[in-house]
């Protein structure tokens, strides 16, 4: 199956192949991106590749229309909120999802772990997601807001480190950076609440 992260946009507009390597361009990467269904101005999957061929992610672009792939995706990260928390967080997914158009899934792959990989990833992620109202999803991990900041807990037990974070609260977003090793701050975030001692943005 491998790692997935994901833009879920309210952009229906297919984003062109050019554009996406005029982006790879302007941020010095020397990075090939590869057509494997579709056309430039409407593609369905790409592979992004450094330049001796190692590939860094195989990326799909799903519209959301009636019984589409895009709209089982959806169904899917229904579906996966009912457990999830906090509640102020998946209460504001379910309210944003009916207005995605588009996922664009990028599965990451061995080229990430070398020479920029990563990096030229995440341009290219980023690029999507800063086009129009959207948020980012990754396996493993949760659901940003459109702002980027993480709003939905499914990391592992075992997670630590610090994270940008958000809360929906009174209609606003709050956003802070936590430690989610902290058991006090994790237990904070469930409750839709900010941590104590944690660093607002």
């Amino acid at each position: 199956m491998g790692y997935y992260t994901r833009v879920l946009t309210t952009e229906e507009t297919c984003v062109s192949v050019e554009e996406l390597r005029r982006v790879l361009q302007k941020a010095g990467f020397a990075a090939v991106l590869d057509i494997e269904d579709g056309d430039s101005e409407d593609w369905e999957q790409l592979t992004l590749k450094h330049p001796d061929g190692l590939e860094i992610a195989s990326i799909e672009r799903n519209p959301v229309s009636a019984d589409s792939l895009g709209a089982e995706e959806l169904e899917e990260f229904e579906s996966e909120l009912e457990d999830a928390r906090p509640p102020s967080g998946t209460d504001w997914l379910r309210s944003f999802f009916p207005r995605v158009r588009c996922i664009y899934a990028f599965q990451h792959l061995s080229g990430t772990e070398s020479k920029q990989g990563c990096e030229i990833l995440s341009a290219l992620k980023n690029s999507i997601w800063s086009r129009s109202a959207a948020i980012i999803q990754a396996d493993g991990e949760g659901f940003t807001n459109e702002d980027g900041y993480h709003i939905l807990w499914q990391f592992s037990d075992q997670v630590s480190g610090s994270w940008w974070m958000g809360v929906h609260r009174d209609g606003r977003w709050a956003h802070f950076q936590m430690d989610l090793g902290d058991r006090s701050h994790r237990e904070a975030f469930w409750r839709g609440e900010i941590p104590q001692g944690a660093k607002m943005a």
